[in-house]
């Protein structure tokens, strides 16, 4: 016969056990999720995964990232031979090279319907679409604005609550904000020059359409900007550096670098700098005054580059690790989550309603790149590196090589026109495979 403290001892027992196994689901699954390292992006997703396994016990995710000079080829590797990230984060731009490789899955319209997404998510993430499947989703998207150093506008006898509103605007204030020692050498730029960074974007996307031109045509198959538009657009960029003198390429490596060091009055840049700046202000010694507003327009017209990271789920992923990868793709592309990201990382909310949510339109930082939503373009590279560095070498043979603007830009468009040609025979090729 069991006494009333046995009974209880047992009891408890049976509580202890029952609670064991119930803390562990049945049905638990690891998956890896793999990004490139930005630390306000890495410490943001990190936060999202503590949120989603507290909804999801039975899903633990480990996070890895990578520096971004390697992360690609990791990626590449790892899928190839059936290991790494089942989530895997990747520019919009590497869409082509991604499906090439066969690193992606389709997204099944059970988990993430076609409507919601049109309906729901900015119209630029449709570049995710191909072959009438979506492969991924953003939780966030960019567009550019300008950053102004408030205190060295005031050193120089400018209005510092007044950046400049065009491009005329924009060459006056870098002339006036530029800086040299006795030598001549400059020691503060009036406006970052960084082609390999997004300068390239601004001046495909941005100078090229308000020069009058645009950089390729409706269907993407041909180079547009190889006339007198994308001539006069580039002269005016490379005249920073060759006939204002008011900016070195890369100067202190990057420009966002050189901005937050105080040696830069004005920078463009993206959205996802306003989580490495934001660090900057606050009482203390050095730090900065800074504001941000929409990039200067150009005979009344504006335009902005928009672009994103996205997160896909990698042709790894099957049985239980495709749907916990499923259920972590849908959780980090929320709104909710979306909201945290802008709050915490700057990259502004893949879809309309939160961005357009009246606190995140009127913010005082966020509301300028929120603004360039309206009336951005999305570019729809074929091999966004290579596109990249066309632009790239374009100025490099400018400034180092002694060309003309005319003869760096037939280059340029030449080589432009080649990796497009080649991706499109490499899309019809495989297309024909299937048929």
């Amino acid at each position: 016969m069991v006494n009333k403290g046995g009974t209880i001892f047992l009891r408890v027992t049976l509580y202890i056990i029952l609670s064991m196994l119930f803390a562990v689901p049945s049905g638990a699954v690891e998956i890896e999720y793999w990004q490139y390292s930005y630390k306000a992006r890495i410490d943001a997703m990190d936060r999202l995964i503590e949120a989603f396994e507290e909804e999801n016990p039975g899903i633990t995710v480990n996070h890895s990232n990578f520096p971004y000079a390697q992360y690609r080829t990791k990626v590449a590797a790892a899928v190839a031979a059936g290991e790494g990230p089942d989530v895997v984060q990747l520019y919009y731009g590497w869409l082509h090279d991604y499906l090439a490789a066969e690193i992606l899955q389709p997204l099944s319209q059970d988990a993430f319907p076609h409507a919601e997404i049109e309906t729901e998510f900015f119209p630029m993430v449709g570049n995710m679409k191909s072959g009438g499947d979506y492969y991924a989703l953003p939780t966030a998207v960019r567009s550019l604005a300008l950053f102004w150093n408030k205190k060295i506008f005031r050193e120089a006898g400018l209005d510092p609550e007044l950046p400049p509103k065009t491009l005329d605007e924009l060459v006056d204030m870098a002339s006036k904000l530029t800086k040299r020692d006795r030598a001549g050498n400059i020691t503060q730029v009036g406006l970052t020059m960084g082609p390999i960074n997004q300068d390239h974007n601004w001046w495909r996307e941005v100078l090229v359409r308000q020069f009058g031109g645009t950089p390729y045509n409706e269907d993407n198959s041909q180079v547009t900007y190889n006339n007198d538009a994308g001539r006069a657009a580039f002269q005016y960029y490379a005249d920073f550096a060759t006939r204002h003198k008011t900016s070195v390429v890369d100067f202190m490596d990057k420009g966002e670098i050189a901005f937050k060091a105080g040696r830069a009055a004005m920078h463009i840049d993206g959205s996802f700098v306003l989580g490495f700046l934001k660090r900057t202000r606050g009482d203390r010694p050095n730090r900065l005054e800074w504001g941000v507003t929409e990039l200067p327009e150009h005979n009344g017209i504006k335009a902005n580059f928009s672009s994103y990271w996205v997160n896909g789920i990698t042709s790894k992923a099957d049985g239980e690790k495709r749907l916990a990868a499923e259920k972590f793709l849908k959780f980090i592309t929320s709104a909710r989550a979306m909201q945290y990201w802008l709050d915490n990382v700057g990259e502004l909310p893949a879809r309309k309603a939160v961005a357009y949510r009246v606190e995140n339109q009127d913010h005082p930082d966020f509301g300028a790149f929120i603004k360039g939503l309206d009336y951005a373009y999305t570019t729809q590279f074929y091999s966004e590196s290579a596109q990249r560095k066309t632009v790239v070498d374009m100025l490099d043979r400018i400034i180092l090589e002694g060309l003309s603007v005319e003869e760096a830009l037939d280059i340029a468009a030449a080589e432009d026109q080649e990796i497009i040609d080649s991706a499109l025979l490499e899309i019809r090729e495989g297309a024909s495979d299937e048929d």
